[in-house]
């Protein structure tokens, strides 16, 4: 039996930037999932938020001519409204600019300071600004970060605090060889090989003398926290780690605990903040789940650094927020990389939403409103489960089911059936409606707002006014 509380969270974007389809992906992703492990009984806590220190969010104040907390206030509420664009199920919005949460990472701190853990030395190193860290001349390409290609990074020699990563190492390894503390398995592979292979104490301060922005580290007034590992309790401080311990119990310690993060965090997510975890002497996260990247056209990586990114908002604008959520939760593969272009999200709209669900809506509840077929519930309400995550396979259920649906109305016909033998035709629209029913249950963890409006139209027995989704020419 699974624990009856889940806590879900996504990772926090850096305010640097408007919002883009890429984290929209992780966001509606992770809001389904909460959805349907609320619709099944469990009791969830959902959140998101905003990192807001680091060397690149300060850099991007200035030139913009701004005070760095009014330029990050900015975007944190516009990543907050975001979570409103796309009908977010968010239980808390976590920023790391708050009192809250600079308290808990302090605290932190000094809990793995306490083990040990923590100590400092001079380092010399290539400096990604893109990725807040320090990469190694095998991570480049022509010169320039992997995921960062419009910046050169920069030869930087400073006196850090480091943290004793390497000597997790065995708990690492048990820890990642169990049963799902990964998925997909093939990610899971791959933080095994690099604890195996290529683990090393990490960074987790700046000099002041270069980075002013962040979290200050405790005793030390020279020094500011790296932001990856500030940022990382964010994870636990938004449940309000370490003063509100009924909360933190109930949804960390004996709760099932699940992150979702892109694939290029599998090094930060499972390894490094899994190790931060294991010096505090806090459980770690049972399972993360990573999607691939949203890219543009020709497969080309959309990101905000290459400056391809669809932004989110704009969709919605025109085609509402169910529809948006329909494509990355169906269209998008929940965990390989998959292509977005405005081509292909218009004729997945058309064919999945205007001419699928929405037509199928409309030619069961016109019979039954037509040929008074009242509605009555059925036996029982039945939503097949989302299997490892696998959300994209959860939607193919779905449209599956109207695809059954769309076919059984072709082969019977009641709309001329009806008109020689009532009660044979008002049986299957009976049917009808009920495995219509079944597909709205089974759509609200993925099209909240449509699902509603569908089980409404349902039980009243009433055709929709208008069309669910107009089609789009």
């Amino acid at each position: 039996m699974p624990k009856n509380s889940f806590y879900i969270t996504t990772t926090i974007p850096y305010v640097n930037a408007d919002p883009h389809i890429g984290f929209a992906l992780e966001l509606v992703q992770s809001d389904a999932i909460a959805r349907y492990q609320r619709l099944i009984g469990r009791e969830v806590f959902f959140s998101t938020g905003t990192d807001e220190y680091g060397q690149k969010i300060w850099e991007a104040s200035q030139k913009q001519g701004k005070p760095v907390q009014e330029y990050v206030d900015h975007y944190a509420q516009v990543f907050l409204d975001l979570t409103k664009s796309l009908n977010l199920s968010v239980d808390n919005f976590i920023r790391t600019t708050s009192k809250e949460h600079i308290e808990a990472a302090q605290k932190f701190w000094r809990l793995c300071d306490t083990r040990g853990d923590i100590y400092k030395k001079k380092y010399q190193g290539l400096y990604c600004v893109g990725c807040e860290k320090f990469i190694v001349e095998k991570d480049l390409i022509d010169g320039k970060c992997a995921f960062h290609p419009t910046l050169t990074p920069e030869m930087v020699e400073e006196e850090n605090y480091f943290f004793r990563l390497g000597k997790y190492k065995e708990e690492l390894l048990e820890y990642l060889n169990g049963e799902k503390a990964i998925i997909p398995e093939w990610r899971r592979k791959e933080a095994i090989d690099f604890v195996e292979n290529a683990i090393e104490d990490f960074s987790v301060s700046r000099s002041k003398e270069r980075l002013t922005w962040g979290v200050p580290i405790p005793d030390d007034d020279t020094q500011v926290m790296y932001v990856w590992f500030g940022a990382f309790v964010n994870y636990i401080s938004t449940l309000g780690w370490p003063n509100q311990k009924e909360k933190f119990e109930k949804f960390w310690t004996q709760g099932e605990t699940v992150q979702t993060a892109g694939k290029d965090m599998v090094k930060f997510q499972s390894v490094m903040w899994q190790g931060m975890l294991m010096s505090a002497g806090i459980k770690t996260t049972d399972i993360v789940v990573y999607h691939g990247f949203v890219t543009g056209e020709g497969g080309i990586r959309m990101s905000k650094s290459l400056g391809n990114v669809i932004n989110p908002n704009d969709i919605v604008k025109e085609y509402g927020t169910d529809a948006l959520r329909y494509f990355l939760l169906r269209e998008i593969s929940s965990f390989e990389d998959s292509p977005f272009t405005m081509e292909r999200f218009k004729e997945a709209y058309n064919s999945g939403l205007a001419n699928g669900l929405g037509n199928l809506v409309s030619r069961i509840l016109t019979m039954a409103e037509n040929y008074g077929v009242a509605f009555m519930a059925p036996d029982a309400e039945t939503v097949f489960p989302i299997e490892n995550f696998n959300i994209k396979e959860y939607a193919d259920k779905i449209w599956a089911k109207i695809a059954d649906a769309d076919k059984k109305i072709q082969e019977t016909e009641p709309y001329k059936l009806f008109k020689f033998d009532p009660s044979g035709a008002k049986k299957i629209i009976t049917e009808l409606t009920h495995e219509l029913y079944q597909v709205a249950l089974a759509l609200q963890p993925l099209l909240p707002e449509t699902a509603k409006k569908m089980i409404e139209l349902i039980k009243n027995s009433k055709k929709p006014e208008k069309p669910l989704f107009l089609r789009k020419e």
